[in-house]
């Protein structure tokens, strides 16, 4: 256990039987407990396996390469459409976590020896993303906009192009490239 995370299970939430006991069958798989994003992130060496976190409906354990395990008991769920690695399990009470102990453990540790194999899931390219019209056009028509988005990380072109594609609306897809249009050329990403 380590200490930096006390506060986040002591911390009084609909969820803190919840936490505490997927804390115990967690730390039973030999895992390094660390602080990360604001919650218990567990580890082996620099590679992050599994986090705990909590929503208003659920709580969850969080598998960063959750993608990659079988899930035979078709429990892991995909937040949204463009989370391409990590998947949750979801509880929505402490009796669920109990029931499911074995399954929980068995899919700790599967996700562990994924990690130790060195396997990594294969992300998306940025070049199989939608690229909505209106950037597109700008995109065309002005050279030093093509350059520095190219220029961008892939996260931030990633972000970029989810951004620009989310409206249903044309117009809201053409505003919303020309308000961020200055922060490409400047070299930031969405959230800089």
């Amino acid at each position: 256990m380590n200490p930096k995370t006390d506060w986040f299970f002591n911390n009084q939430t609909k969820w803190q039987e919840a936490y505490s006991e997927l804390r115990k069958l967690v730390l039973e798989c030999e895992l390094t407990e660390e602080l990360k994003w604001g919650c218990p992130c567990y580890t082996v060496g620099k590679s992050n396996i599994v986090l705990i976190h909590g929503f208003k409906n659920y709580c969850a354990l969080l598998f960063m390469q959750g993608a990659l395990l079988k899930d035979t008991k078709k429990i892991l769920v995909q937040q949204t459409e463009n989370v391409q690695s990590a998947r949750q399990i979801r509880f929505k009470n402490v009796e669920e976590i109990i029931e499911a102990k074995a399954t929980i453990t068995a899919y700790v540790r599967e996700a562990i020896a994924i990690e130790k194999t060195g396997l990594k899931v294969v992300f998306k390219k940025t070049t199989e993303y939608n690229l909505p019209e209106a950037f597109q056009t700008a995109l065309n028509n002005i050279p030093e906009l093509k350059k520095a988005f190219e220029a961008l990380t892939p996260g931030r072109q990633k972000g970029y192009l989810l951004y620009f594609s989310a409206p249903k609306q044309a117009t809201t897809r053409a505003t919303r490239v020309e308000k961020c249009m200055q922060k490409i050329l400047d070299g930031k990403g969405l959230e800089d």
